[in-house]
């Protein structure tokens, strides 16, 4: 075998062994595209910045969101008026699953789920912080919406 051929299979064997160990793409098994799980601070797979606050956690862009809970994000940066008497109240993180705050540090917006006879189990929590989280199963398990 010539030496470049051979040269060629090492750089291969580098690159397919890389790809292989690294993040998924969301074309096969594991996460799909939207979501990534951010570091404690730095880059997203994606090359976006992750703030402090969404360390550790799932994120996903609001780019990525349901087009509902868009429209929601859109109601809360003009301040309402909200569909759901609901809307604004503050959120207790019962379940513990955002960073601990004191309360009345988050509040819960509901997004509409197509459909539903009632508010559904979507949710968008915002921090006093600027910190904006989602959840589609009723608090049982959130996304740092990344925007």
């Amino acid at each position: 075998m010539s030496r470049a051929l051979a040269g060629l299979l090492v750089v291969l064997a580098v690159l397919l062994t890389g790809c292989a160990s690294g993040t998924s793409t969301g074309t096969g098994a594991g996460p799909d595209a939207s979501t990534v799980t951010a570091p404690r601070s730095g880059p997203t797979a994606a090359g976006a910045s992750t703030p402090a606050w969404a360390g550790g956690m799932t994120t996903v862009r609001e780019s990525r969101l349901p087009v509902e809970a868009r429209g929601t994000l859109a109601l809360i940066d003009r301040g309402g008026p909200f569909p759901y008497a609901r809307d604004g109240v503050v959120f207790g993180n019962f379940e513990g699953h955002l960073p601990e705050h004191r309360r009345g540090y988050y509040h819960e917006y509901t997004v509409r789920t197509p459909g539903s006879r009632d508010r559904g189990a979507r949710r968008i929590v915002t921090g006093q912080g600027g910190e904006i989280y989602y959840t589609d199963d009723h608090y049982d398990s959130f996304r740092a919406v990344l925007r």
